[in-house]
């Protein structure tokens, strides 16, 4: 399982002191508020950052970390991702999982076939879908609800499905 979280990434620079635009990856965003530090992803070390301050724009979240006080500083990290730790990460309701935690899992039907592994998580206006690449390269797409997805075992790395009628002619 994974032990660190994306919550963001950083789009690009905000003014001259240091404070940086970040998509939200989070449902939710005024999570931000509450966040009090952050470990920046550079490609090759991870960089733990605490969050000095929290602003809202538009889509975007605009944060400002403590001891990085100008744009020279933060620039190289446009692109790069900000994640958290698992146990600063928004706790889950009942049937919720981490997107980190469905991808690469096997997937079966409730009749025993396996369809292939889910490789990502698509969010869309009404419910999330899941999309599953079978062992011959194709594409299905599952929608994450309840008639559809039956159980999730991350301790067995498999996702039970049942196929509703019509989904995949």
């Amino acid at each position: 399982m994974e032990q660190l979280l994306r919550v963001g990434v950083i789009s690009s620079t905000h003014g001259v002191r240091g404070e940086v635009k970040v998509y939200p990856t989070t449902d939710d965003a005024n999570r931000f508020k509450k966040l009090k530090k952050v470990v920046l992803d550079t490609g090759r070390e991870y960089i733990d950052l605490e969050i000095s301050g929290v602003k809202f724009f538009k889509n975007q979240v605009i944060l400002k970390f403590k001891g990085i006080d100008n744009i020279n500083d933060i620039e190289k990290y446009k692109g790069k991702d900000l994640l958290v730790h698992r146990e600063d990460a928004v706790k889950l309701e009942e049937n919720e999982n981490y997107v980190a935690d469905l991808i690469d899992l096997k997937v079966v039907t409730d009749e025993g076939q396996v369809l292939g592994c889910l490789t990502e998580v698509m969010e869309t206006g009404a419910n999330d879908v899941y999309v599953v690449e079978t062992e011959d390269g194709k594409e299905l797409l599952l929608p994450a609800i309840r008639d559809c997805i039956l159980d999730v075992d991350l301790d067995e790395e498999v996702m039970t499905v049942h196929i509703l009628p019509g989904l995949f002619d």
